[in-house]
């Protein structure tokens, strides 16, 4: 872990803004794009990048803008990693989420998130509060292989379930699909049954595969050569060097899919997903009397 000071900590345009606190991660998943060369890391990717100021440059952000919206955070590196625990960055930038009537759509693996469970509950009571929460594999067992350092899919669920009594809205991130591994019919089916169980209100999947891209493919492959060997062979022989890595399975996933959250009533369109965490209800949004 090292220590920065970022010259900015906000991206994005318009309506929805977007941040990342720490750059790199410590849970390990195998599949994981952000170790992908594209976003020139120029240090070990669990080396912790960790942006200390990231709670001033965001009150100096959200002060100076004229329209409430929603702040997301969690896309690029995981805003409950161990770290969070003793530094609290992440808490810091709720109760600045918070103290400015923004609304907030945070992504996670972690059930460190329940520690802030009060401030996002204060959070979706005064604006919007989304809590996203990624399930891949239902299967214990090999949940610990894919995702070796983070609590487990079970945990996740309970998690769910909490913020589900609270009334904060979840969504899932049921990606990546990994072709030969936990692209079966069983798997998604469990992950769809519990999310539904704990009224999730949509399950993002992006065609049942992944991406694998340069640093990101070498890493992965490692990981099948250590825990399913001549599992690579066949990726390379199916796949060569493809960025987009589709199930086999994946036309028939996808139906079992759509036909789960259709029966539910959950959102599995990505693009209505990012709609409905990118609003933030009206009576949030407009101009306060300072601000004209």
């Amino acid at each position: 872990m090292h220590f920065t000071d970022a010259k900015g900590i906000l991206t994005g345009s318009g309506g929805h803004f977007g941040m990342n606190i720490y750059r790199g991660c410590t849970h390990g998943c195998i599949y994981c794009d952000s170790r992908s060369k594209c976003y020139q890391f120029t240090h070990p990717f669990e080396d912790i990048e960790v942006k200390q100021n990231a709670p001033e440059l965001l009150e100096k952000a959200l002060r100076s803008k004229r329209k409430k919206c929603m702040i997301g955070t969690g896309s690029m590196s995981d805003p409950y990693m161990h770290c969070e625990e003793e530094l609290l960055l992440t808490r810091k930038c709720l109760e600045i989420i918070l103290g400015n009537g923004f609304g907030l759509a945070i992504q996670t693996k972690s059930d460190r998130i329940l520690r802030d469970i009060d401030l996002l509950d204060e959070i979706n009571r005064s604006a919007k509060c989304v809590v996203q929460m990624t399930l891949t594999t239902y299967d214990d067992e090999l949940c610990k292989i894919l995702e070796p350092n983070v609590c487990n899919t079970k945990r996740r669920i309970e998690v769910l379930e909490e913020f589900d009594k609270r009334g904060i809205p979840t969504v899932v991130w049921m990606t990546p699909i990994l072709p030969f591994i936990n692209d079966t019919e069983e798997n998604i089916t469990a992950i769809l049954n519990e999310c539904a169980r704990v009224h999730v209100k949509g399950v993002i999947d992006f065609g049942m595969g992944l991406t694998l891209r340069e640093g990101d493919r070498e890493y992965y492959y490692a990981a099948l050569d250590k825990h399913f060997p001549g599992l690579k062979e066949k990726y390379i022989s199916r796949y060569g060097n493809a960025y987009e890595i589709s199930s086999p399975n994946a036309r028939e996933l996808r139906k079992v899919f759509k036909k789960i959250c259709k029966e539910n009533g959950m959102l599995s369109d990505p693009d209505e997903c990012f709609k409905f965490m990118d609003e933030l209800p009206d009576r949030y949004t407009q101009m306060s009397f300072f601000d004209m």
